[in-house]
C-alpha cells in the first residue's frame, strides 16, 4: 500500500483553507492521482482484469443495462473498454448463463450486479414492498401474480412472452398483465433475472435460482446500507458520500451516517469541496509505470454514471442525447467519451453500417490526442467486424484533416 506523506498533507491543508467542510488534517490527494484511482479501481488503468468477462461484474459491483445498441449493447462495452476485444458471447456468458454468478436488480439503475450482493438488496426489496407498485397497475393483482409463480414452479424459468406476451400491443411501457406482475415479483424479490435470451429476461423463483446461503442471509435495512456503501466505496476508489450514494442508489444522509463505520478512510482530493473517502488498497493505483487504457466508453458506463463526478474528475460536461429530438442534438444520438490514459480527449457518435463504422460527428476535446482518437476508433471498428472508418463532421472542423490522416496511416 502506497504512503501518505504529512509534506502532502500540509501542502494540502494550504489550498484547503478553512473549509467548513474539511476534514481534519491527513492524507491527501492530488487531482490527477484522485482520477489515477478511480481509472484503477474502475479497471481502466493499470493490469487487466484478474477473471477476465466472469470478473468484471465482480468488480465494478454492477454494470448497467440497456436497450441501445449502437456499436453493442452497453453491457458488451463496459466489457470491451476494460478487457479489449474479446469475443461478445463470452461477455453473454460472463453475464448470464449457468456460469455467471450475477442476478439483475435496481441500483444505479437497471443492472447486472454480483451475487454476492443478494441479501444487501433487502432493504430495497422491503421499501419496493412497502410503496407498492412503481407505475403500473394490475387488474387482478393476487390472480396475476400466483399465476406467474405457478407457472414458473411448474414448468421452469421462463421469459414474459413464454408466460403469454410483455406487451398489450402498443408502445414503449404498455405492458401486458403478466409482464406486469413478473417485474413487480422480481422488485419484491419474489422472482429473479438470472438469464436473459435474445436479451429478454428470463424470470426464476428466487427460492430455486438464489444458493440457500444468499437466499436466507437476511440483513436489517442498516446492514444492507452498510454493504452497499462498501461495495460502492470500492468500485469507486476514491468518492464523496454522495458519490457512493448514487452508485447504489442510496441516500446521501444514509451514506453520511453509516462511513464512519466502513473500512472507507477520510482524504482531502484537490478541488474537491466535500471530503472524499478512500477503498482499501485503492491506493495501489498511484504506483508507476501502470499500463492506461485508450478506449471508447459507454454513455452507460459506470465511469460516467454520475455527470456532476466526472466533470469534477475530467473537468468534462457530458450529456447523453438519445432522448433529445434529433434537431436539437449538439454532439449526436450516441457520443461515446474516448478515454485516452486518464483524460477525456473527445466524442464519438458512431454508428455501423454494414462493414463500416460511421463516426458521424466527432468532438475533439484536445487537438494533441487526435492519434488516440484515430486508434480508438480503428479498435472499435474491428471489435464489431467493421473494416474501415468513415468519418463524416468533425467540430472543431479545423481538426479534420489531422484526424483523417492518423485515420489513414
Amino acid at each position: 500500500m502506497a504512503a501518505f506523506s504529512p509534506l502532502r498533507a500540509r501542502r494540502y491543508h494550504r489550498f484547503v483553507g478553512t473549509n467548513s467542510t474539511a476534514a481534519p488534517l491527513g492524507d491527501a490527494l492530488s487531482a490527477r492521482e484522485a482520477t489515477r484511482v478511480v481509472l484503477t479501481s474502475q479497471g481502466l488503468h493499470g493490469a487487466r482484469l484478474s477473471g477476465g468477462a466472469h470478473g468484471l461484474v465482480h468488480h465494478l459491483r454492477g454494470v448497467q443495462i440497456d436497450t441501445i445498441s449502437v456499436l453493442a449493447r452497453s453491457h458488451e462495452l463496459v466489457a470491451y473498454a476494460r478487457l479489449g476485444a474479446i469475443p461478445r458471447a463470452r461477455i453473454e456468458r460472463a453475464y448470464w448463463g449457468p456460469t455467471s454468478a450475477t442476478f439483475e436488480y435496481w441500483s444505479h439503475a437497471a443492472c447486472v450486479l454480483p451475487l454476492e450482493l443478494w441479501p444487501a438488496f433487502g432493504a430495497a426489496r422491503r421499501a419496493r414492498a412497502s410503496r407498492g407498485f412503481r407505475w403500473h397497475q394490475l387488474v387482478d393483482h393476487q390472480r396475476s401474480c400466483a399465476g406467474v409463480v405457478a407457472r414458473l414452479r411448474d414448468e421452469g424459468p421462463l421469459t414474459s412472452r413464454e408466460l403469454g406476451g410483455a406487451k398489450k400491443g402498443g408502445q414503449w411501457w404498455d405492458w401486458s398483465e403478466v409482464k406486469i406482475a413478473a417485474e413487480w415479483l422480481l422488485d419484491l424479490g419474489t422472482v429473479v433475472c438470472r438469464e436473459r435470451r435474445g436479451f429478454e429476461r428470463v424470470y426464476d423463483l428466487a427460492e430455486r435460482a438464489i444458493p440457500p446461503s444468499l437466499l436466507s442471509r437476511e440483513l436489517d435495512d442498516e446492514a444492507c446500507t452498510h454493504e452497499l456503501v462498501e461495495s460502492a466505496g470500492r468500485a469507486l476508489g476514491v468518492a464523496t458520500c454522495a458519490d457512493i450514494a448514487a452508485y447504489h442508489g442510496l441516500r446521501t444522509n444514509d451514506v453520511r451516517a453509516m462511513i464512519t463505520t466502513t473500512s472507507l478512510r477520510p482524504v482531502r482530493v484537490e478541488g474537491w469541496r466535500d471530503v472524499a473517502y478512500l477503498a482499501l488498497d485503492a491506493e495501489d493505483g498511484l504506483r508507476p509505470g501502470q499500463r492506461s487504457r485508450t478506449t471508447l466508453l459507454s454513455p452507460f458506463d459506470s465511469l460516467l454514471w454520475d455527470r456532476a463526478r466526472l466533470e469534477r474528475l475530467f473537468g468534462f460536461a457530458y450529456r447523453l442525447e438519445a432522448y433529445v429530438p434529433a434537431p436539437k442534438r449538439v454532439t449526436g444520438y450516441f457520443a461515446m467519451p474516448v478515454l485516452a490514459k486518464e483524460h477525456v480527449v473527445g466524442l464519438v457518435d458512431p454508428k455501423r453500417v454494414g462493414t463500416t463504422l460511421l463516426a458521424r460527428h466527432v468532438v475533439v476535446h484536445d487537438v494533441r490526442a487526435l492519434t488516440q482518437i484515430a486508434v480508438a476508433l480503428q479498435e472499435a471498428a474491428s471489435w464489431v467486424g467493421c473494416d474501415q472508418v468513415i468519418v463524416d463532421r468533425v467540430t472543431p472542423h479545423e481538426a479534420s484533416s489531422e484526424l483523417h490522416a492518423a485515420l489513414s496511416s
